[in-house]
């Protein structure tokens, strides 16, 4: 389920590199490869914006996070790509739905249970 959305590259570019990211992503994180999705953003920028990654998921380890976001830079260094923000969104499981349903469901906290 990681969204990989990467802002100021070209289709091209991010469709020559999708097979290794989804690759070596999903390795890193230990989810199957049908499980990444990669988006391109397009934005129009009005100051001076870095190019960047977000990479929306799940929290993992630190050390998951950290190795998956050096790994994506090794490939965008590679590439010619440096200086590239690389960033986390990190989702809250009970607060992520599929067809309008939370994929867990949040723990009830004792204040707020009586609450109207």
């Amino acid at each position: 389920m990681p969204y990989l959305r990467f802002k100021g590259f070209t289709s091209d570019f991010l469709k020559s590199i999708a097979p290794r990211v989804v690759d070596e992503f999903a390795q890193l994180v230990h989810i199957a490869k049908e499980k990444v999705k990669i988006e391109l953003l397009l934005t129009e920028t009005i100051t001076q914006v870095p190019r960047s990654v977000e990479i929306l998921m799940f929290p993992r380890k630190q050390e998951i996070h950290d190795a998956a976001a050096a790994a994506l830079n090794r490939i965008l260094l590679e590439s010619g790509y440096e200086q590239v923000h690389i960033f986390y969104i990190l989702l809250s499981p009970s607060l992520y739905y599929k067809n309008g349903e939370p994929i867990t469901a949040a723990p009830v906290s004792s204040s707020v249970e009586g609450a109207t």
